[in-house]
Parts: C-alpha cells; sequence; structure tokens
C-alpha cells in the first residue's frame, strides 16, 4: 500500500474505498496492559480472536504487530475506540486515538476507528456461556473483544450499508 494511503478514518465508507478490493484486516482491542488481536477473511465474513499482547513500549508492540502484519498480509486495521455511553470521548478514548496515529505512521495501512461500546462485556458473556473459567477469561477478553469489534466492522462493509 501506497504511504499516502496510511489514513485513519471514523467512516466505513472511506475506509472500505481505501482498501478498494478488500483483504484481511486486524482488529484490535487496546487496554491498558494487553492488546487484543483478530484477524478476518479476505472476504470479510467472519472474525477470529487472535492472540493477546503484553504491552509494553510502543517499539515493542510495534515489532510485534508488525510480524503479524507479514505473516497474514493484512490490508487494513480496525482499532477499537472506546466511547462512554453518551457518545462522549474520555481518556482512554484519546489513548486510542494516539495509538492509531502510531499505527498509521509505522504501517502505512488504512486504519478505522470503530466503536467499540459493550465488545468486552459481549465477549465476556459469549466466554461465561461456554463455560470458560474465570481465570481463562481472563486471559483472552482482549482477543474475543478485538473480535467483536472487526466482526461489527466488516459486517458494516461487507454488507454495503456504508
Amino acid at each position: 500500500m501506497k504511504p499516502d494511503s496510511a489514513v485513519i478514518f471514523e467512516d466505513a465508507r472511506g475506509f472500505a474505498d481505501a482498501l478498494g478490493e478488500g483483504g484481511v484486516l486486524l482488529g484490535l482491542d487496546l487496554g491498558t496492559k494487553t492488546l487484543g488481536t483478530a484477524t478476518c477473511d479476505g472476504g470479510w465474513r467472519f472474525a477470529t480472536n487472535g492472540i493477546t499482547i503484553q504491552r509494553g513500549k510502543w517499539g515493542r508492540d510495534r515489532e510485534t504487530l508488525a510480524a503479524l502484519i507479514k505473516s497474514r498480509s493484512i490490508k487494513g486495521i480496525v482499532l477499537g475506540l472506546p466511547r462512554n455511553m453518551d457518545g462522549s470521548e474520555g481518556p482512554r478514548a484519546q489513548a486510542s486515538r494516539a495509538y492509531a496515529r502510531n499505527c498509521a505512521e509505522a504501517f502505512a495501512l488504512p486504519l478505522l476507528l470503530w466503536d467499540e461500546r459493550w465488545s468486552t462485556q459481549a465477549a465476556e458473556a459469549a466466554m461465561i456461556g461456554q463455560d470458560m473459567s474465570r481465570a481463562r477469561r481472563a486471559a483472552v477478553i482482549d482477543a474475543h473483544a478485538a473480535a467483536i469489534i472487526l466482526q461489527g466492522a466488516i459486517d458494516r462493509l461487507a454488507g454495503g450499508v456504508l
């Protein structure tokens, strides 16, 4: 992808236009201590939770993400944007916006900020429904939330309701 295509979007239409003909996307759920990842198929049909990365300094996160992007031939990134229930943004949203700028600059890929309200709660409810232990849920919650974030975005992208 051309470096000038490394743009941060908040609307699915612009993101889809920047991607062109689809491709594998990387979903991210940014936490204070961990980063959940998920990927989808190139046809934007289903998202699958990936690994949970223990966050460190940006350089370490960047190396881990770069390896994942290369290994899966990622074409774009969907990053959860944690908004308050009234739609306003607090410190966590600002941290996500800063992380988005770092990712866009480092990877030269289009990036979509996706409203992630209720994603963690939905992931936890699904894992409880699977009778997953509390310890296991804690270890994988961010990756499951990333899959929910990514699935919401690809449902919008693939459904053509932009």
